[in-house]
């Protein structure tokens, strides 16, 4: 009886260390996928273009690689590795212009794609080719992955995960060069789903094989796991659904649409087209020409028997040969006028109406329904606070409370809040900038102006002047922003010239324009219409005679000047 027990505890213990042992192993899996994009913390190097040629310079604007090669490739500028091109022969540099990762041949940083950065490589992996086979190496010349893939690739929107081929058929590693998506298909796109703390990361896989019937389509989510065998003729996400844990997919079979939420199918494949809605969060789903709505949850909430549906604001406008029935967003028959709609607006206290009884008018209504505004203006939008933007008959913008006070005068041809600031920018021409506090204070007016939002701050300039302002409408020196400078610009009799921090004069009044100190220790200046820098000690480093067009505030580094191209890729020059 004892030695029963005993091979039962035995058999119980390994069952455990089986299911341990599944537990550890699947945690190792999913870590593997993990990775980190490397952040980058200053520049060091830049790429230096002259007579058509290429080279490198450091932050100090010395040649570090003179300008000799077809091409230079900089995929971490704040790191001494070059990937320096003559013709299609490529070889990596440092900052000592020795050649390194010598043992490893055709060596070549990774484009990325759909990526919104000045960075335009993988900053951390170097691809290589032996035998016609590719593999990742780290950029201290560590192999990461063997050369076994047909193809290395970015994935766009995806920084860090890379798309490669293995025996014809593609698949998805990662920086670390650890497999995310198995080698089976014949194509993989980024669905797109993107939020603003994330990113892409969370974005799932549209995987693509080809069959003697066509193509195929499946889905995979972030973590490569299959939610959709590839057997639909279409599937897009549905990347309104700000969900980082669920997916909708709207998946075509023969032409028929359905709705997927994850794995689990909630509305068949038997409509012609499925519409989203994001205010209310609904489907408009149709078949055979007539329309119903479906929720989140895949019931049909409005039946399929109308001719057309019309969302506007809260409320669902069915059309049939009998007039128009309109819905609350959860299906049931809302007491409403058909020719009134109803706006949510981000304070709950407030909520726009619509009249389209005759012309459309816009007014305001409280949680309770009294009109707090009069619906007399083409349009309003909720801004902040008790303030709200609207236009009036002549489609000028302006700015009044709920109490329908005016507070900006509707005089405007644009009005719009600056992003990530407490700031309202409005331009009553085409040529006057006028920018107002919280309170609807006016803090600044300015002709031509260009207005660009900084991290602690936001500047506004012209030809002639240059103001700055904290994100809550305080007006600041330029002693208070750039902190970390020795020398700061002042005009005197519409000219430019540089004081120290005590107000001491370095530079003499004699440049028609010229622009705070960069990161880089130089400032740009203009004389007798032409561009140049000086450095820290006020000296000229780089003689003001450079016609440089399509910039309003040229940057130097030294005696070059950046020249911005393509998708957001720069070099310097100092060609004329």
């Amino acid at each position: 009886m004892k030695k029963r027990y005993v091979i039962l505890i035995i058999i119980a213990i390994l069952v455990l260390l089986v299911i341990a042992g599944m537990g550890i192993y699947h945690v190792a899996i999913e870590k593997s996928k993990d990775y980190q994009i490397e952040q980058v913390k200053q520049y060091n190097y830049f790429v230096l273009k002259q007579e058509s040629q290429y080279g490198v310079i450091d932050r100090q604007g010395n040649i570090i690689i003179a300008p000799e090669y077809s091409e230079v490739k900089i995929p971490n500028p704040e790191k001494s590795v070059f990937a320096c091109y003559q013709g299609e022969n490529v070889k990596i540099l440092n900052a000592n212009k020795q050649e390194i990762l010598t043992e490893y041949s055709n060596v070549q940083p990774i484009r990325l794609e759909n990526i919104s950065s000045d960075l335009m490589y993988e900053k951390s992996v170097l691809k290589y080719e032996r035998d016609g086979k590719y593999g990742l190496i780290d950029f201290e010349g560590k192999e990461i992955t063997q050369p076994i893939y047909d193809e290395i690739n970015s994935l766009p929107y995806k920084e860090g995960e890379l798309l490669a081929k293995k025996n014809g058929k593609y698949g998805i590693i990662n920086i670390k060069g650890n497999k995310i998506v198995e080698f089976e298909y014949d194509d993989i796109k980024v669905d797109e789903y993107y939020n603003d703390e994330n990113n892409y990361r969370y974005a799932g896989y549209i995987t693509l094989i080809k069959t003697q019937e066509g193509y195929r389509y499946g889905y995979l989510n972030h973590k490569g796991k299959q939610v959709l065998k590839p057997e639909y003729n279409e599937i897009s996400r549905v990347t309104e659904i700000q969900d980082n844990n669920n997916v909708y997919l709207l998946c075509a079979k023969n032409g028929q649409y359905g709705i997927n939420k994850n794995e689990t199918q909630i509305v068949n494949n038997e409509y012609q087209s499925i519409q989203y809605d994001a205010t209310n969060q609904v489907f408009i789903i149709e078949k055979t020409k007539k329309y119903g709505i479906a929720n989140l949850e895949g019931k049909v909430i409005v039946p399929v028997q109308y001719n057309q549906i019309d969302i506007t604001g809260i409320y669902l406008y069915a059309q049939n040969e009998q007039g128009t029935t309109v819905y609350n967003n959860n299906g049931t028959e809302a007491k409403i006028d058909a020719n009134i709609a109803i706006l949510n607006t981000t304070n709950e206290k407030y909520k726009i109406r619509i009249n389209n009884t005759e012309e459309t008018t816009y007014g305001v209504i409280n949680q309770e329904g009294k009109q707090l505004i009069e619906e007399k203006y083409t349009y309003i939008e909720y801004l902040y606070d008790n303030y709200f933007i609207i236009s009036n008959e002549e489609r000028k913008l302006g700015i009044i409370d709920d109490k329908e006070q005016i507070k900006v005068e509707a005089n405007n041809d644009s009005l719009q809040k600056i992003k990530n600031t407490d700031l309202i920018q409005a331009s009553p021409d085409n040529e006057t900038v006028q920018i107002y506090a919280r309170t609807m204070e006016k803090i600044c007016e300015m002709k031509n102006a260009t207005v660009e939002v900084k991290e602690r701050y936001i500047k506004i300039y012209n030809e002639n002047e240059t103001k700055y302002f904290s994100k809550e409408g305080k007006e600041l020196k330029n002693t208070e922003v750039y902190t970390g400078n020795q020398l700061f610009v002042e005009v005197k009799d519409n000219q430019y010239g540089f004081v120290d921090k005590n107000g001491n004069l370095v530079v003499d009044y004699k440049y028609e324009k010229a622009f705070e100190f960069n990161e880089y220790g130089f400032a740009t200046v203009k004389k007798d219409g032409k561009w140049g820098a000086i450095n820290e000690k006020g000296e000229e480093v780089a003689e003001p005679i450079y016609e440089i067009k399509g910039q309003k505030e040229p940057s130097f580094i030294g005696k070059y000047y950046q020249v911005i191209y393509g998708f957001g890729e720069f070099y310097y020059t100092d060609m004329k």
